[in-house]
């Protein structure tokens, strides 16, 4: 695997490390968290300073009862999340987000297909599998994407992106992204809004697509 050359910004770890990241988003953080030394190495970091700063808060009283409940609540049984392993390109918490199965692969066309891991209305997070040489069709944000690299490369208008990557698009983003030679290319990608496609066919097919 070639280096890493795009990491997950400063601002999104943090909000990853407090739990405020919306979870389409917090599955792309930890897939690459697991790939990446570097981000893993801040994911610790600010691990560390969350936790300095809540040793540093001023303490609050509570009632008795709220205690109690508390108390009650953590010592309640409660079944382990269970933990997946990588497998092929899948790092864990790709797998965990498949439940410990296979991809359910359905065409878009051109030889490109998804699989959809999650979907609600704060967004969504799908696995896409595009051959060697497609191009994914122009298209800008409505809101945010992030897509993380897990096999085979892609190149745009603002460079190449290869195994453990992450690239972030915003509104200001245009580009059309086109699977690079060799083996074909499996991205998770996450957003929280629809596309917003140039051409007639892909805005035509979007709500079947629900990309």
């Amino acid at each position: 695997m070639s280096a890493i050359t795009h990491h997950i910004p400063d601002a999104m770890m943090a909000a990853y490390v407090s739990g405020t990241l919306p979870h389409p988003f917090a599955v792309v953080v930890a897939a690459h968290v697991s790939l990446c030394a570097e981000c893993n190495a801040s994911l610790g970091a600010h691990q560390a300073v969350g936790g300095a700063l809540l040793e540093g808060a001023d303490h609050m009283a509570v009632s008795s009862g709220l205690k109690t409940d508390l108390m009650a609540m953590l010592d309640a049984p409660t079944r382990p999340e269970p933990v997946y392993d990588a497998q092929g390109c899948y790092p864990g918490p790709v797998m965990a987000a498949l439940k410990g199965k296979p991809p359910r692969w359905k065409p878009l066309g051109m030889g490109v297909k998804q699989s959809i891991l999650s979907e609600s209305h704060g967004g969504s997070v799908r696995l896409l599998y595009i051959p060697a040489g497609q191009a994914v069709p122009d298209h800008s944000h409505n809101g945010l994407e992030l897509t993380l690299v897990l096999q085979g490369s892609f190149s745009d208008e603002t460079g190449r992106f290869g195994v453990g990557d992450v690239e972030i698009g915003d509104e200001d983003l245009e580009h059309t992204p086109i699977a690079d030679a060799g083996d074909a290319c499996i991205c998770l990608a996450a957003t929280d809004a629809p596309l917003r496609f140039n051409a007639f066919l892909p805005r035509l097919l979007q709500p079947i697509f629900r990309i």
